[in-house]
């Protein structure tokens, strides 16, 4: 049994990132399948070229959905993504994370193989990194279950390869950001902060506001994973700016293109949070001739246009 190079599986193809992989997979001309169980995906997300298999990555259907299509890609960027969830349910976030994860490996292997490009975390795997911008090489220290999760899973793939054929690529995403995003967890502050300035209400931060993040615009992420899916190499590749950016001063940047004219307020510290944390994407631009190309203030400019017609129109 042998895969087909021009059909694509996107897990979590409904959701934030996922749907705009599937933008470009179709616009490239692949056959795309996408498998969301829609707890985060959204309809209107979804590329209507794209044919939408409404299950859980954990599902046994999973295997039926694969074997049917038998891709050459799998893009998995289902996940259960909430570090706080993971924090209060680690059991859940295991399920999820790594129970979900091989069962679509498993999946691959009985279609006759493929490769994933796993989509792991950037932000939540290296804790708080002796060096700034953090390479690869920096030691892997979850502070949540969540980035253990990821971890886990990185370290099966090389087994999957070994054992089974499967082909990976592990990209360790750092905070994406873009049009289409919820509001959800650490990495949504962007997408917080936009549609709160819009709609004349404040924002609020936690602490000082001078903890410090990496933000890649989503479409440049997207490019990241269109390259890893055509290399030889397995990474993990960082993919971000290596540029660390205060809360501060991404509410300064946000108010000036939303015209939000309310003072951000301040709320006390969140325990766990990082302080600071920044990638360093040198191995990816040599290996996957990729780096950002999107600057921080066009890609706040054009979600915050995203942003403005959603609150425009109700949404």
């Amino acid at each position: 049994m042998t895969t087909d190079h021009t059909t694509a599986i996107v897990t979590g193809g409904a959701g934030f990132i996922g749907s705009h992989l599937v933008d470009a997979l179709v616009e490239r001309g692949d056959r795309v399948a996408v498998i969301d169980d829609m707890s985060g995906g959204k309809m209107r997300n979804l590329n209507p070229a794209a044919r939408l298999y409404e299950m859980d990555i954990r599902d046994e259907a999973v295997g039926e959905v694969v074997s049917a299509h038998r891709p050459g890609m799998v893009y998995h960027a289902a996940a259960q993504m909430s570090v706080s969830v993971s924090a209060r349910e680690p059991v859940l976030d295991a399920d999820v994370n790594i129970m979900g994860t091989l069962n679509v490996l498993r999946a691959m292997r009985r279609a006759g193989g493929g490769k994933m490009v796993f989509l792991s975390t950037g932000g939540a795997m290296y804790g708080e990194p002796d060096v700034l911008p953090a390479p690869e090489s920096a030691a892997a220290r979850p502070g949540a279950p969540y980035g253990a999760s990821k971890l886990a899973v990185e370290n099966y793939l090389p087994v999957f390869r070994d054992l089974y054929g499967i082909g990976f690529s592990i990209l360790r995403l750092t905070n994406v950001y873009g049009p289409r995003q919820d509001p959800h967890g650490e990495a949504g502050v962007v997408a917080i902060f936009a549609r709160a300035m819009l709609s004349g209400g404040s924002v609020r931060i936690f602490g000082d506001g001078e903890d410090t993040r990496d933000y890649v615009y989503v479409g440049d992420a997207v490019e990241a994973m269109l390259r890893a899916g055509s290399t030889a190499g397995t990474g993990p590749y960082n993919i971000g700016t290596g540029v660390g950016v205060s809360v501060n001063d991404l509410a300064a940047r946000l108010s000036r293109l939303t015209g939000c004219q309310t003072l951000p307020l301040h709320g006390p510290r969140r325990p766990g949070d990082l302080r600071h944390i920044s990638l360093d994407a040198a191995l990816a631009r040599r290996e996957l001739g990729w780096s950002a190309s999107t600057s921080l203030d066009e890609g706040l400019r054009l979600t915050v246009e995203w942003f403005r017609t959603e609150v425009g129109g109700g949404g």
